[in-house]
């Protein structure tokens, strides 16, 4: 089943998409780029971006703070990296980064799709203290696009 985003953002850069895409990958470094994720770590004996592989990630919002677990649902270098977020086993969110080269670097799309069962959308405002979870998320894609992009044009090839 197709999912369509609820949100889009997308910034170009002037880096290879190879090179992005081992940053955005890279899920341990993710609190870097993100202003919500504070830590990302891998499970059981994944090591590194392949699908099915598993990592925790520990989000935080003012002086709340949670952690989920997401799936790695696509990883093709410089193509495409995706996963899938749960909650104790509910369906949270669908995370992906798109990269496309452009003739100066690529063009990195990130989108969030929100799979949340409707009660859990508002259980979740007292927990992550976000009621809007579409415009937080836009605010905070740009943010993280704007610091990847910083990240790679400043890393070299």
């Amino acid at each position: 089943m197709l999912v369509m985003p609820d949100v889009m953002v997308t910034e170009t850069m002037a880096a290879d998409p190879t090179s992005v895409y081992a940053l955005v990958s890279d899920v341990t470094r993710m609190g870097r780029w993100s202003p919500e994720t504070r830590s990302c770590r891998w499970l059981g004996n994944a090591t590194g971006p392949v699908e099915g592989a598993r990592f925790r990630g520990t989000n935080r919002h003012g002086l709340l703070r949670w952690s989920t677990t997401c799936t790695v649902t696509a990883a093709r270098s410089g193509r495409r990296f995706a996963f899938d977020v749960d909650f104790h086993g509910v369906p949270i969110a669908q995370w992906a980064y798109d990269f496309a080269p452009t003739a100066d670097g690529c063009q990195v799309t990130e989108s969030w799709s929100d799979r949340r069962p409707a009660w859990m959308r508002m259980a979740a405002i007292p927990t992550t203290g976000v009621a809007d979870r579409a415009s937080h998320n836009r605010r905070g894609m740009q943010a993280t696009l704007a610091a990847l992009r910083q990240a790679a044009e400043t890393s070299g090839p």
